[in-house]
């Protein structure tokens, strides 16, 4: 496939998805929109993991504690310093992306199921560490912008208000969340197809012959855990915004890390537009699970079946599918390139 058909393939599936961003809080109600915003933030944070698993090899089960991270950074700088909600979103990336680059120093020493191990340990240390420091976070009650920040927290007082338009504050968290997510998913494919991403490739595929070949082993690991770290930040922001401005430890214990991998690896590791599959995954189908029965673990056992049923028939993750589905339209745009 030529590189024109590539960029035009592409080109196409960036304006089909802003299309149904654009057109879906139309056809859904206030509840069912604040579902697909929430997917919204997952699809940003599984957008970064999967730069980390899917293209660099290395295993995090730590990156709930990086969505935290980026949480609380917007909750603390909202309301105990004075910001505005959305000037901190960018503010909550950086934070958390230091802390990617803390959290990957382990990775340096460490690889598969000793790196996954050591970056578990920090998602499940997490809530403890949130109510240990409760000057700061709040503790167990943790941190409500209704009480604290009313006033700088956008669309809480009413509809939004931007560019002239009036628009309702589902509405804007989710136009907000997604939009945000479709410009940052446009930043990862540039990524993958830059230097970085090669680096990345080939610290995936061998790092004895990446650092043969001159690639900066050290700087390449670390840097993807911090870029992975920004968007886990980002996305932990506007969960803030999302979960009715309200922040706690209970909101990011350890099987928030455990969704995120599973919407990566059901998404298609390698696969950048099949983490929104992987998004819609991990925030619908437990719901659905809890709704085939109410019996004691049922949902779990589900979900599982889910996850197993998926893997089997498609072991590429959705994202396979999608090219699999795309294949008829870039092969008849090839054969007019021709």
């Amino acid at each position: 496939m030529t590189r024109a058909v590539r960029i035009a393939a592409g080109l196409a599936v960036v304006v089909l998805a802003a299309a149904v961003i654009l057109l879906l809080p139309h056809w859904l109600s206030d509840a069912k929109a604040a579902e697909f915003t929430r997917a919204g933030c997952f699809f940003i944070a599984i957008l970064g993991l999967n730069l980390l698993i899917g293209y660099t090899g290395q295993i995090s089960l730590g990156h709930g504690a990086l969505m935290a991270i980026g949480a609380y950074t917007t909750a603390i700088l909202t309301a105990d310093h004075g910001f505005r909600d959305l000037w901190t979103i960018p503010l909550a990336g950086l934070v958390a992306m230091a802390a990617g680059f803390v959290l990957g120093l382990p990775a340096l020493r460490l690889s598969g199921l000793y790196l996954a191990l050591a970056t578990f340990a920090l998602g499940v240390a997490m809530p403890a560490l949130l109510r240990k420091f409760s000057g700061l976070t709040g503790g167990s009650e943790g941190i409500n912008l209704f009480d604290k920040a009313l006033t700088r927290s956008t669309g809480a007082l009413g509809p939004a208000h931007v560019l002239g338009w009036t628009i309702a504050t589902n509405d804007f968290l989710y136009y907000l969340t997604w939009g945000i997510g479709l410009v940052l998913a446009g930043v990862a494919w540039l990524i993958v197809r830059g230097r970085p991403g090669r680096a990345f490739r080939a610290l995936r595929d061998s790092e004895v012959a990446a650092a043969s070949s001159g690639v900066n082993t050290a700087f390449y690991k670390t840097l993807a855990f911090g870029i992975s770290g920004f968007y886990a930040g980002v996305g932990g922001s506007l969960f803030v915004l999302v979960s009715n401005w309200f922040v706690s430890p209970t909101s990011f214990y350890f099987d928030k890390s455990l969704l995120l991998v599973v919407g990566t690896v059901v998404g298609g590791l390698g696969s950048l537009a099949g983490m929104a599959a992987g998004a819609l995954f991990i925030q619908f189908m437990p719901s659905w699970a809890g709704n085939l029965s109410h019996a004691p673990g049922a949902p779990f056992v589900f979900f599982g079946a889910a996850i197993i049923l998926i893997m089997i028939l498609l072991p590429t993750g959705l994202g396979g599918l999608l090219r699999k589905l795309a294949e008829p339209l870039t092969s008849r745009l090839y054969t007019r390139s021709q």
